[in-house]
């Protein structure tokens, strides 16, 4: 099981001070109207060129479930024989369908369909800058409160795993490792999170850690 490594902004917090702070920091960080911080791969690796302006749009749910105020964080593992990124870690999301009026429709019809979340279960309150991926996406990571009890049903055509992970664990700076990846040829740095048997990396962890600088570094 891993361990989660001290740190003086978490660790100080009780669980009801810590989502309290957690939720005054994120008000502060993503203001409507004000203009966008770039973030991405791109801005994570400076290795990494940026993506090209014509991306594919698409959404992922953050969802927080705050259990006795003790927020945790839901993610899937994708199953196996997906085309894409199969048996990785990821947020419930995906492409945005004619459809979705918003972002925000397309990150809680896809983790309806995914995990089985009823949408009205789901109060939003935020939406993190689009982050744009080396592979052609540009995500717009939507963050929301979920109070239990709450149920989930893995979708077995893209989902083999439903688990949550302590959002002040995410939020911890010493789990994360800077970790090397070879690509087209090319050596990138990415982030990695190991949380007990799962090994989160990638677009997830770089979301993540974008979301954790935005709040406690800048």
């Amino acid at each position: 099981m891993a361990k989660a490594v001290a740190d003086p902004v978490t660790d100080s917090l009780t669980d009801d001070a810590f989502l309290a702070d957690f939720m005054g920091r994120l008000a502060k960080a993503y203001v409507p109207g004000t203009p966008p911080r770039e973030s991405g791969d791109h801005v994570l690796d400076l290795n990494r060129p940026k993506p090209p302006t014509e991306l594919k749009s698409a959404a992922v749910l953050i969802a927080i479930i705050v259990h006795d105020n003790a927020p945790s964080v839901v993610l899937t593992r994708r199953t196996a024989h997906l085309s894409s990124h199969a048996g990785q870690i990821a947020f419930p999301g995906g492409r945005s369908d004619l459809v979705d009026a918003t972002r925000h429709l397309t990150a809680l019809r896809e983790a309806e369909e995914e995990i089985g979340l009823d949408p009205t279960q789901v109060h939003i309150v935020g939406m993190m800058n689009p982050y744009m991926t080396g592979s052609g996406y540009n995500i717009s990571p939507i963050i929301g409160l979920v109070k239990p009890p709450v149920s989930f049903a893995a979708n077995p055509d893209e989902v083999s795993e439903i688990f949550e992970v302590p959002l002040s664990f995410l939020m911890q700076p010493g789990n994360y490792q800077k970790i090397k990846r070879n690509w087209n040829g090319v050596t990138h740095h990415t982030y990695a999170i190991p949380y007990q048997d799962h090994y989160i990396w990638g677009v997830t962890a770089g979301i993540l850690r974008t979301l954790y600088e935005n709040l406690y570094l800048l």
